[in-house]
């Protein structure tokens, strides 16, 4: 599960499934216009405009599960 969080430390968005928002929207095509979408369909992976300021993401266990994780951060134009 990824978490973005304001610096408020307010939610801004949640990911389980790269392909689709925790809203139920699909964000699958924003993902792909990216060239950086992951291979596999569970990954999570968040797309999002954001105004200049710190934010923090965080990477956890679905479910409570454990495991190794990465978080990359990229600005796109």
């Amino acid at each position: 599960m990824l978490t973005l969080f304001d610096r408020n430390g307010n939610v801004l968005q949640t990911n389980n499934n790269w392909k689709t928002r925790s809203d139920g929207m699909s964000q699958q095509a924003q993902v792909e216009a990216t060239g950086l979408a992951p291979t596999n369909n569970l990954e999570a992976a968040i797309v999002a405009t954001l105004p200049v300021g710190p934010y923090t993401a965080i990477l956890s266990g679905n479910g409570g599960g454990t495991g190794i994780g990465l978080v990359e951060v990229y600005k796109l134009r």
